[in-house]
């Protein structure tokens, strides 16, 4: 038998009761000690229903009142739920503690930060969430955050699965506000959704990129009238003077390398200005590879083996220009960074689902790893003295990198440091026009 029951039964009230029944049925009888025994049952019942009521009214309200006290075995009931609530109350409050902190530190944090759930709807935001978005999490909360910030490229990117890179949101409240969003999963699927303004580091690359291409147009005109006056000076017959000659050759050289840069210059301006929207037509990569292959054994002049392997014939959308100078900067790269006697190819192919791919393999004097991943960057090179040698700016491959972004393809370099190297642009499946190979 259970405490409870054997408590219950052997309580003092029903021991009394019972016995009052039984003395009172020994000395009226039967009746009168049912009478007594339904009254003392019934004060019981009373007794109860105002424990019962008392219990009621806390529960509809039990922050603003305490347990009550109760009598018999109520008092042990309220005693041990008072127990449970005084320590669910303090674990409440260390919790609403925790999330208090939690709130003030995420609300000092220089990004805004949303936690949306697995159906993108809104459960909680900081103060600069709210105002990236254009959120009340008072008003807000439940609701998907699709149907307040609607910018055609932040629902695609929310409805996508790589979020490796993050999203340059523009005007996303106002014209002239510039958001880095990134997504980030955690939990069980939920997802956070954290923003940053670089709105002034987009003005500070808008002046360094504007700073470039004025800088860039304003020293081509002096440098074609230096180049000018070079050449006419080197052409001269009464010129004898074996220094003069030496000195006008290397101006010629060096004005020629500057002109050079600020070509390459006015270019990279060019492919970053969000004003110059790619130019979509039909390319045919063979033809363009034909043509290619002749502009790299006149660069090469007979000292190396520059072959062509076409494996597809498979058109690709994008800018005809754009690709003959991507395609010819790796090749020239190719030509120059290979030793007389050296193999130059030139491979196109189609590999269906995993996109289309140009490639250039050398056999010169490759990269070592450290390098590979900066070649990229502007003006970086590997060796100075060579590259200057060769005639190189600096700026090829970081030409490159762009024209593959927008065509929203991949650079990808394998190189073994006097193995030789293989450049290759990857481009997406959906840049394909035609899906013809040929044999």
């Amino acid at each position: 038998m259970s405490d409870f029951w054997q408590r219950a039964i052997i309580h003092p009230f029903f021991v009394f009761l019972l016995a009052l029944v039984v003395l009172i049925w020994a000395m009226a009888g039967a009746l009168p000690a049912a009478l007594f025994f339904g009254a003392g049952v019934s004060l019981r019942l009373i007794s109860h229903l105002r424990n019962l009521a008392a219990f009621e009214r806390w529960l509809a309200d039990p922050d603003a009142h305490e347990v009550p006290n109760g009598s018999g075995l109520w008092e042990d009931a309220f005693s041990r739920l008072n127990k449970l609530t005084k320590q669910r109350r303090k674990e409440r409050a260390q919790h609403e503690a925790a999330l208090s902190q939690m709130q003030q530190a995420t609300s000092a944090l220089p990004e805004g930060v949303v936690i949306l759930d697995e159906a993108d709807r809104i459960e909680w935001c900081n103060p600069l969430g709210e105002q990236h978005f254009g959120l009340d999490i008072k008003r807000d909360t439940g609701q998907q955050i699709t149907y307040l910030a609607r910018q055609p490229e932040f629902v695609h990117y929310l409805a996508g699965s790589n979020f490796t890179e993050p999203l340059v949101l523009r005007g996303a409240r106002q014209d002239d506000l510039v958001l880095s969003i990134k997504l980030i999963a955690y939990g069980s699927n939920k997802r956070l959704l954290i923003s940053r303004d670089i709105t002034h580091l987009e003005r500070i690359e808008t002046m360094r990129r504007d700073f470039v291409a004025n800088v860039s147009h304003e020293l081509r005109t002096p440098l074609t009238v230096v180049n000018g006056f070079v050449e006419t000076l080197q052409d001269m017959p009464q010129l004898e003077n074996d220094m003069a000659r030496r000195a006008l050759h290397l101006m010629g050289e060096q004005t020629s390398r500057m002109e050079s840069l600020v070509d390459d210059l006015l270019t990279l301006s060019r492919l970053e200005n969000e004003q110059n929207v790619l130019h979509e037509e039909q390319v045919d990569v063979s033809n363009l590879l034909g043509v290619l292959l002749e502009e790299g054994r006149s660069l090469s002049n007979g000292k190396h083996n520059v072959r062509l392997e076409i494996e597809s014939t498979t058109l690709l959308g994008g800018s005809n220009n754009e690709l003959h100078s991507a395609f010819g900067n790796l090749l020239t790269n190719a030509i120059r960074y290979t030793p007389p006697g050296g193999e130059v190819v030139l491979r196109w192919a189609d590999q269906g689902d995993a996109g289309m791919v140009f490639s250039v393999k050398d056999s010169g004097i490759g990269i070592a790893p450290q390098h590979i991943s900066r070649l990229t960057e502007r003006f970086y090179r590997v060796d100075r003295s060579r590259s200057r040698e060769t005639g190189g700016t600096g700026l090829g491959l970081a030409i490159v990198k762009h024209i593959a972004m927008r065509h929203q393809a991949q650079l990808d370099i394998v190189s073994e440091e006097g193995k030789g190297s293989t450049f290759s642009i990857v481009f997406p499946a959906k840049r394909r026009l035609s899906a013809a190979v040929s044999s």
